[in-house]
């Protein structure tokens, strides 16, 4: 996360904080993801945003009760109850280290192209797992570290992908994007709601304006203003860049390629634009890596720390690295790298970003509820109620999307960890 010992930043500063952690890996790969149906998914990112504005109203509103949000514990509790403040706090937990997962997978998918190697499942495992454990390794040295390194990718990785998404409408070929409108072979509607979920893994991270709430000037004020303009941000960046590359690439070859930015930048500019722009979002990637995995490792100890979590997850470092809890971590995610790899990076991506968006969506349908019901001594308003529920319709609609095997999948993995915490906490009391 960029906001480690921040203090008192603005709304514009808070805005751009919140987007940045948004803009990462599904902006660099989700396009070839999406281009197995088509133009279509313009409206899915449409409805995405609609969806993602809904879910952090939830999250600036929570923001003003709780302005030291740090865990979603912090709001589910006093509302919902312990129980429930375990698996939102775990599930959001689980859900982080495997979009971690989707990450190594779109920064190595852009990185093989400048490397001597062929692009084959193993030599995609082989640097996947490379980028898990230096991220590891350089999270050892301390939040201040992560947070330097994240921001010269943020400034190196983006420039050069602008580039693109404004000079690239030169390039544009409306009857290519027009023909590739619906390529699935299913109605519209099927489409649009099916690439609902895939879609909202782009906007993990909408929560975060409301959890740096502590440290933003005038919380209630500009929380809101920051959750919302930086969705909306992520939102216009995330449907540019979509319509603009089915409409400069056929959408066949977008859904092969392990680097659709790079291979649109190919097209625009020629073959020496290519390593460039593969360089660009391979270094982004590989930022917003390893800042997602210092908030896992951050986590995983305020977990730990609410006997979440064995403790050994809260032992923190001198320079305040949760090392022992991210080396697990690491361990945790190069066996998930090994059990999801795929035959395309795409078809990989797409089945770790539909397990995280089940996970997260268990902490964002708490939110919802927490407002809805209220708590001892923060009775629910009539404002309150009306975003809550709007937040579970947008929750029930992003579970609708999703399928059913992942969804069971995401039941089993919450029903284990609570008959864990229940058991292990009962064996504590005795």
């Amino acid at each position: 996360m960029t906001t480690v010992n921040v203090r008192q930043i603005g709304p514009v500063l808070a805005t751009f904080v919140v987007a940045n952690n948004m803009i990462g890996s599904g902006f660099f790969l989700l396009p070839a993801t999406l281009a197995k149906s088509g133009g279509i998914t313009a409206l899915s990112w449409l409805l995405g945003t609609v969806l993602a504005v809904v879910l952090g109203s939830a999250f600036a509103r929570l923001a003003r009760d709780y302005p030291n949000l740090e865990s979603p514990d912090d709001y589910v509790r006093p509302s919902l109850g312990r129980d429930m403040g375990f698996l939102a706090t775990t599930m959001y937990w689980i859900s982080s280290w495997i979009g971690n997962n989707a990450i190594a997978v779109a920064a190595f998918g852009y990185l093989v192209i400048l490397l001597p190697v062929g692009d084959g499942q193993w030599t995609r495992l082989g640097g996947q797992l490379v980028l898990i454990w230096l991220m590891f390794a350089l999270n050892l040295m301390g939040p201040r570290q992560i947070a330097r390194f994240q921001s010269l990718c943020v400034v190196l990785g983006l420039l050069p992908v602008a580039v693109i998404l404004i000079w690239g409408w030169g390039s544009f070929d409306s009857d290519l994007y027009r023909a590739a409108w619906n390529v699935s072979g299913q109605s519209d509607a099927s489409v649009v709601f099916s690439s609902l979920a895939p879609i909202f893994w782009a906007f993990v991270g909408l929560e975060t304006g409301a959890m740096v709430a502590g440290v933003v000037r005038n919380p209630a004020r500009n929380v809101p203003i920051a959750t919302l303009g930086g969705i909306l941000i992520a939102g216009v960046v995330y449907l540019v860049s979509s319509v603009l590359m089915m409409g400069i690439v056929p959408v066949d070859q977008l859904a092969a390629s392990s680097a659709p930015f790079a291979l649109v930048a190919g097209q625009m500019f020629g073959a020496w634009a290519i390593p460039i722009i593969a360089a660009a979002a391979a270094l982004k990637a590989t930022g917003t890596l390893g800042g997602w995995m210092l908030v896992t490792g951050e986590s995983g100890a305020r977990a730990a720390h609410r006997g979440y979590l064995p403790a050994i997850f809260g032992r923190l470092r001198q320079n305040g690295s949760a090392g022992w809890g991210l080396f697990l971590v690491a361990l945790s995610m190069t066996a998930l790298a090994m059990l999801t790899l795929s035959p395309t990076v795409s078809g990989q991506f797409e089945t770790l970003i539909q397990m995280v968006v089940v996970l997260v969506v268990m902490a964002y349908a708490t939110a919802g509820l927490s407002l809805l019901l209220g708590a001892p001594g923060r009775p629910a308003t009539s404002l309150d109620r009306i975003i809550g529920m709007g937040a579970l319709v947008a929750c029930g609609l992003l579970v609708y999307s999703t399928p059913v095997a992942t969804l069971v999948g995401g039941l089993i993995i919450a029903l284990l960890a609570l008959a864990a915490y229940r058991g292990f906490s009962r064996r504590r009391g005795a």
